[in-house]
């Protein structure tokens, strides 16, 4: 398995060299148009932007508002989740404007969000909130039709009432999936804050590090910052799935089993 992981790893290493190697080609050979940097111009502004205080000020920036915009997402999504998933009712009920809401692309939200929220940080969390819930919501409603009926029932035999049952088995067994929620949540909420930022430059943040380069026609720096961006997109995706496998590992066993 470790030899399986370290063979993907070095194919997708080698994957990215060629795609770089390529990218500084093309730009040698005049295949792309002269206004953009070459490859290794902005490798090279990209490994400096570290060393900025206003950059690294900006990255927090835009991280602060994800992990705080995640944070109640998950705060609100999952006990909405659990509550769907367990009253027919209200899940009935619910359903038409879950369906109707869900769908509708978090960026056309922008300009009502900074309508309702003048300041940048506070639309930045607001539709961070709005964008991850509806994964987290979603597939604890799913994780919660998975539970095996009969550790339900075997509860409510010894006496258990229906909040008992939920704590000790529904939302265990439901646990997995509301992590693989979150992790799809996480690969968006930096688009999402990023986004904002762009439109909404007042509040700081990598969206806005990137407005400004734009308007001072330093390319270079604006794929710069684009990489890092990316970096720590993929960096976040790759540790919480480390400790999603950690976690839950007893889970995709039996996932991998049963397939």
């Amino acid at each position: 398995m470790i030899d399986r992981r370290l063979g993907r790893g070095l194919l997708g290493a080698l994957g990215v060299v060629g795609f770089l190697a390529v990218a500084e080609l093309a730009g040698r050979f005049g295949l792309v148009p002269e206004v953009l940097p070459y490859m290794s111009q902005v490798l090279g502004a990209a490994a400096a932007l570290p060393l900025e205080a206003q950059f690294r000020a900006d990255v927090l920036a835009t991280l602060a508002a994800c992990l705080s915009g995640l944070a109640i997402a998950v705060a609100v999504a999952v006990p909405a989740g659990l509550l769907l998933g367990t009253v027919p009712f209200v899940e009935r009920s619910a359903r038409p404007l879950v369906e109707f809401l869900r769908p509708i692309p978090s960026v056309s939200l922008i300009p009502l969000a900074m309508f309702l929220f003048p300041v940048s940080q506070d639309a930045k969390i607001a539709l961070i909130v709005y964008t991850c819930s509806w994964p987290v919501l979603i597939n604890t409603m799913y994780g919660l039709g998975d539970v095996d009926p009969l550790a339900k029932d075997t509860l409510r035999s010894f006496g258990f009432g229906r909040s008992a049952v939920v704590l000790r088995v529904s939302l265990p067994s439901a646990a997995p999936f509301i992590a693989t929620g979150v992790r799809i949540a996480v690969s968006v909420t930096l688009i999402v804050a990023v986004s904002v930022e762009l439109l909404a430059p007042g509040g700081g943040g990598i969206g806005a590090f990137l407005s400004l380069a734009g308007s001072a026609n330093r390319l270079d720096r604006v794929l710069a910052a684009t990489v890092w961006a990316g970096l720590i997109g993929l960096a976040a995706n790759l540790l919480f799935t480390v400790a999603e496998r950690r976690l839950f590992g007893w889970h995709l066993a039996r996932t991998a089993d049963a397939a």
